[in-house]
């Protein structure tokens, strides 16, 4: 199982790598076009605003596995083993909701764009496309965050990234 999952977020990296580097393209393209040429890309903002968000979410998700958050732990600190794995579940499950209700927010944005035949200035190319990237990101994250809670649930997984394991 462990192997399944670890290929999992390998091929979620690789996701998030590929959009990082599209919209990097696309950024410096745009610009180099721009100041070099007096041309822009076409559609350029919407398309590049549209990659960011699904990098974004694509990179939560292999975060959310890996436990990569930003934490502060001066309360962490100073309480027992259980006590930590208390405030760990809290704050995971936290997460874990919240990481719901935004990809649920997310699908209903998805939805919306598709029924209003929502598009991109220039090129009016359809955008719910990219609205489902972004979303599938979400759906990511919601997968993984399920076998880190897992993880910590069963007391395995109680230290921040930056410790040794206990």
């Amino acid at each position: 199982m462990k192997n399944i999952l670890e290929r999992f977020c390998t091929s979620v990296e690789l996701v998030a790598g590929i959009l990082l580097g599209l919209c990097t393209l696309l950024i410096v393209a745009s610009t180099a076009g721009r100041y070099l040429f007096s041309w822009a890309v076409p559609d350029a903002f919407d398309i590049s605003r549209l990659l960011i968000g699904a990098c974004i979410m694509w990179g939560f998700a292999s975060v959310c596995y890996r436990g990569g958050q930003i934490a502060v732990d001066i309360v962490w600190e100073m309480l027992p083993r259980a006590g930590k794995i208390a405030l760990d579940l809290f704050a995971w499950a936290s997460l874990f909701f919240f990481t719901i209700l935004l990809t649920a927010m997310t699908y209903t944005r998805v939805v919306s764009a598709f029924r209003s035949n929502e598009s991109t200035f220039d090129l009016r190319i359809p955008v719910w496309p990219m609205l489902g990237l972004l979303w599938l990101g979400c759906a990511a994250s919601v997968i993984t965050l399920i076998f880190a809670f897992a993880r910590v649930r069963a007391g395995r997984d109680i230290h921040l990234p930056s410790e040794p394991h206990e």
